[in-house]
């Protein structure tokens, strides 16, 4: 390979895992990675699920859904980052402090699921992956530094806005280390005969520079500022929803849809609000096919990558209704539709754990 096809490579490298965020897509990962990683998250839904059995009821829907609808409209609001491409906050680390690093898993993956099989955000073989680096390692990250700095303060402390700002930063950035390592031993560990890459073609070399500066500069930045800011307007407004995740960071049932109010009209602002994030340059949904890594300068595209890439066919890929002829619109009724069905889905879910409507909370 020549000096300048080198150049050229390494160049494309950096612009998509610039643009990737965090959203795997299919055929990055090899399916013996894959499957490992959604072994490793598995025991992770068990807990959630344990804990939402424990601790909550079928009032505790508004909130969880709550939580999970916003960590799907804030994925859709993308950051310029370094390159002139894009990436996005997640939200996780909200969700953990709100309702605990146990239940803000279920949350987002909510969201993550969601996102996958009806947009295509996220691969769907991928999905284990997505969901342990942005539903596991994020709000467990998150909550473990919020914890440690806010231990024994009130809940209108000020060190609640610090370590909320710090527990996002560190959360997100974490996320992106475990990203860019899945990425980066796929060249060592599958190859073809000739020595090619099969999935992902880069080595860890590239993929943690390329994941962690744009992250640790722009968009971890973004997630630690709106979770501050967020727990500041509970602080001010609706101290009750942080009063109810009580000391161990455990939400419950405890708060009512009417104290949730202006949170979902906030939401609802979000939604209306979405196509603001078509306007960041680079690839609006963090993800790259095969035909714009050729366009990129990739001239030999893995084989197993080209394989799995087409897995999945999403009905509404890259959240875009293309009968509207009005990619805005597509994309402000895709952030409503992706609103509606998590909801449904942390609705359905959580009466079947909790056993009804009426089941009130157990201790633990």
């Amino acid at each position: 390979m020549t000096v300048k096809r080198l150049g050229t490579y390494y160049l494309a490298l950096f612009v998509w895992l610039f643009t990737s965020a965090m959203h795997i897509p299919d055929g990055y990962l090899s399916p013996a990675t894959s499957l490992i990683m959604f072994l490793l998250v598995l025991p992770f839904w068990g807990l959630g699920v344990r804990k939402i059995r424990q601790t909550m009821n079928a009032r505790s829907v508004p909130l969880i859904s709550l939580m999970a609808a916003f960590s799907f409209v804030i994925m859709m609001f993308n950051i310029p980052l370094p390159g002139g491409t894009t990436g996005h906050a997640v939200g996780a680390a909200l969700a953990a402090i709100v309702l605990g690093p146990e239940v803000a898993v279920i949350a987002v993956s909510i969201a993550l699921i969601i996102q996958a099989f009806f947009f295509g955000d996220g691969g769907i073989l991928a999905l284990g992956a997505n969901c342990f680096n942005m539903a596991v390692v994020i709000p467990y990250v998150s909550s473990a530094v919020y914890q440690a700095i806010t231990k024994g303060t009130e809940t209108s402390s000020p060190r609640r806005l610090i370590g909320a700002a710090l527990g996002g930063w560190l959360g997100l950035t974490a996320g992106a280390f475990f990203t860019a390592v899945e990425f980066g031993v796929q060249p060592l560990l599958f190859s073809a005969a000739d020595g090619t890459p099969l999935y992902a073609p880069y080595p860890l070399s590239v993929s943690l520079p390329a994941m962690l500066i744009p992250h640790m500069l722009v968009a971890s930045v973004v997630e630690g500022m709106m979770t501050a800011l967020i727990i500041l307007y509970l602080q001010r407004s609706n101290i009750q929803v942080l009063e109810a995740a009580g000391e161990k960071g455990g939400g419950d049932g405890g708060v009512s849809m009417g104290k949730l109010r202006w949170l979902w009209v906030g939401v609802a602002v979000l939604v209306v609000a979405s196509p603001l994030g078509l306007l960041a340059p680079g690839t609006a949904w963090g993800e790259w096919g095969v035909e714009e890594l050729t366009k990129l300068g990739l001239e030999s595209i893995p084989a197993g990558l080209e394989r799995l890439s087409t897995l999945w066919g999403a009905p509404l890929a890259d959240y875009d209704l293309p009968a509207l002829g009005n990619a805005n619109m597509g994309y402000l009724l895709s952030a409503l539709l992706g609103i509606v069905l998590v909801g449904t889905m942390v609705w359905l879910l959580t009466l079947l754990v909790t056993g009804g409507a009426g089941r009130q909370k157990e201790s633990i």
